[in-house]
């Protein structure tokens, strides 16, 4: 028994040992921050910096390719606006060498008031040239501008457009005739007439035909004319025309793109 005692005691000691020696040269080889040397921190320190270069160099190149494309983008929305100005200059000179609809009136509206071109600067205006015994065209064409001018009403964005009717029949169509007529379209419609000189000098200034034919039995007579809607600018300047195949649709679109890409001169 006894030198069952020493045995065991002495297994003991040297388990004892072997641990105590595991550890101790487990702590020698773990390195410590003490033990890594300067070159060790400095490798380490340097793998960061290249990390956050690169990441630097990463958000640069890509604020530069955004800088980039905005400026191609600004550059190429300028030379579209400069063409399209430069093509409404084009057109507003074509105008001008047309000389449609540049000189003035001096009629009487439906109210017995002399009202001249310059009385309608400053506003868009839809002119038609008819007749109030006119059966059928006319009415249908007047009835087709109110409509355009009561459909552009709605769009609070744009200017009041004036609707106007200038008779070819002054023989017939005094101002009591006049004022009868215009009540029938929108409440806008004003009405010119004047003598048979000064209304073929309106005419005249927007080339518009006008001939009566023969009279019948009874005197009446039909008045063969230009049928078109003319659409005159704030400068008095005609720019745009509409003939019976156009709808009211198509009018207000145009007059409305019109309006919007106005250049005043």
């Amino acid at each position: 028994m006894l030198a069952l005692r020493c045995i065991l005691g002495d297994l003991r000691g040297r388990l004892l040992r072997t641990f105590v020696s595991s550890s101790s040269l487990s702590s020698a080889v773990r390195p410590t921050r003490r033990d890594v040397g300067p070159q060790q921190v400095r490798f380490r320190s340097q793998g960061r910096d290249s990390a956050s270069a690169a990441k630097l160099k990463l958000r640069t190149r890509l604020l530069i390719m955004l800088l980039f494309g905005g400026g191609i983008m600004a550059a190429w929305r300028y030379v579209s606006w400069e063409k399209q100005q430069k093509l409404r200059r084009q057109r507003v000179e074509q105008l001008r060498q047309v000389a449609l609809g540049q000189g003035t009136f001096s009629l009487l509206d439906h109210h017995g008031r002399r009202r001249t071109k310059q009385d309608f600067l400053g506003s868009w205006v839809l002119l038609y040239f008819g007749f109030t015994h006119c059966p059928d065209i006319c009415p249908d064409e007047l009835d087709k501008l109110s409509a355009v001018v009561a459909s552009l009403d709605q769009d609070k964005s744009l200017p009041p457009v004036q609707p106007l009717f200038i008779t070819v029949d002054p023989e017939r169509d005094d101002v009591a005739a006049l004022a009868r007529y215009v009540q029938d379209f929108h409440p806008r419609m004003i009405g010119l007439t004047g003598t048979l000189e000064e209304v073929k000098h309106a005419g005249r200034d927007y080339r518009v035909y006008a001939s009566a034919g023969p009279k019948d039995e009874d005197g009446d007579y039909i008045v063969d004319h230009t049928i078109l809607i003319y659409l005159i600018s704030p400068d008095g300047l005609f720019v745009d025309y509409y003939n019976r195949m156009k709808n009211q649709e198509q009018i207000a679109e145009s007059v409305k793109n019109r309006i919007n890409g106005y250049v005043k001169i």
